[in-house]
């Protein structure tokens, strides 16, 4: 069956996303000037790291139908769906947890079926095991020919899309900083950053497990190491979902000094990150550093994010 390449261009994109210098005392106190990569303004329905890491992978899929995976508020189910709608192309969602296949959706799950995403719930042990081949086959013998993307967008392809926001931050801060969910912005990030500069990476989840995912998304995409990387593993606040009243004073205080919308599970843990070490003296006095917007809140997330689901359920 033959597939037309996909025109990801008329979704028009607005790249390279906007830098904006920020006046935060925190900051400029220790001599160091803080950046925003505002890539929560890159489109509508696909903003962020979403658009880096989906476009390699749609333009690889040529129109055939895409199935992914996520939790019950993931932002890549989100993302994925509004891309099917707006290209035209049919989007598979597996979903972890089969006890919700029976409740009413949530409003992030409501967003991708409306956006005509079937929805196919599994439980957590297969979700778990979904990258086993027997998983995979069941899925496909399904669902049919797919694309398959994994969880988070994370591979190869969305690493080596992510390398541009490198490029485009070429020249402009000595650290830039984002923060990790499944690791493939950081990936290519570093891979396209300058030499002398590095990219720092804040994992929003526990368990020590960052390192290695970038080092083999590295692997894939680009063969071997590339770029300058770290990660500070001290500002997960608990885990994924995890965002305790001292985050959410954090975020609301960042959105009232400087007018931007905080997106709590990701970025406003990313600014706090920054705030601490800018605090500690990890950037030199004269330095600059770039963190990366990679999304904007989920109108559900405006009161710090639902209440109901475990901190696992949304990568």
């Amino acid at each position: 069956m033959h597939h037309e390449a996909l025109d990801l261009s008329r979704l028009r994109p607005a790249l390279p996303s906007p830098l904006q210098p920020v006046e935060d005392e925190r900051f400029a106190r220790h001599g160091v000037t803080l950046l925003l990569k505002r890539d929560d303004l890159i489109h509508p329905d696909l903003p962020g790291n979403k658009w880096r890491k989906l476009a390699p992978n749609l333009r690889a899929g040529a129109g055939r139908t895409v199935l992914t995976f996520g939790g019950a508020y993931s932002n890549h189910l989100r993302a994925t769906a509004a891309a099917g709608r707006l290209l035209g192309f049919p989007t598979v969602g597996v979903v972890r947890g089969d006890e919700l296949a029976g409740r009413p959706l949530n409003p992030s799950l409501a967003q991708c079926s409306a956006d005509g995403m079937r929805l196919h719930f599994v439980d957590r042990a297969t979700y778990r095991a979904k990258a086993a081949p027997d998983v995979l086959d069941g899925l496909l013998s399904l669902f049919g020919e797919c694309e398959v993307i994994p969880e988070g967008g994370s591979n190869a392809r969305a690493a080596q899309g992510c390398t541009e926001l490198g490029r485009e931050l070429r020249g402009t801060a000595g650290t830039v900083a984002v923060a990790c969910g499944t690791g493939g912005t950081l990936a290519g990030l570093a891979a396209g950053l300058g030499p002398e500069q590095r990219a720092l990476g804040v994992p929003v989840l526990r368990g020590g497990f960052m390192g290695a995912a970038v080092r083999d998304l590295q692997r894939a995409a680009f063969g071997g190491p590339a770029g300058h990387w770290s990660l500070d593993e001290r500002f997960h606040f608990g885990g994924y979902a995890r965002t305790p009243p001292e985050l959410g004073a954090f975020a609301d205080d960042f959105e009232d000094r400087h007018g931007l919308p905080v997106e709590r599970l990701y970025v406003a843990k990313l600014l706090y990150a920054l705030t601490v070490l800018a605090g500690e003296g990890a950037f030199a006095p004269g330095s600059s550093v770039a963190a990366v917007v990679t999304g904007r809140p989920w109108p559900s997330d405006a009161d710090g994010g639902p209440r109901a689901y475990t901190p696992s359920d949304s990568r």
